[in-house]
């Protein structure tokens, strides 16, 4: 079984495209898990703002996290 980890794809044609090389074998089974495309951008800036406000950058991921699910 592969490691859990992160992929970037794009949807066309009916079909999610993976970014990039995938180790699968052939027929084997994942679960994808979808999230927004501005999702890593989130991370990246709660991470940046919890230096100066912890508890602001929290609330504010809280609030965003809401909207999408």
């Amino acid at each position: 079984m592969p490691e859990r980890r992160v992929i970037r794809a794009r949807y066309e044609g009916g079909v999610l495209k993976p970014l990039e090389p995938l180790e699968l074998r052939e027929g084997e089974e994942v679960t994808i898990l979808l999230l927004p495309e501005e999702f890593p951008r989130l991370v990246d800036k709660v991470s940046v703002e919890a230096r100066g406000n912890v508890e602001e950058a929290l609330r504010e991921a809280r609030e965003r996290w809401k909207r999408w699910y």
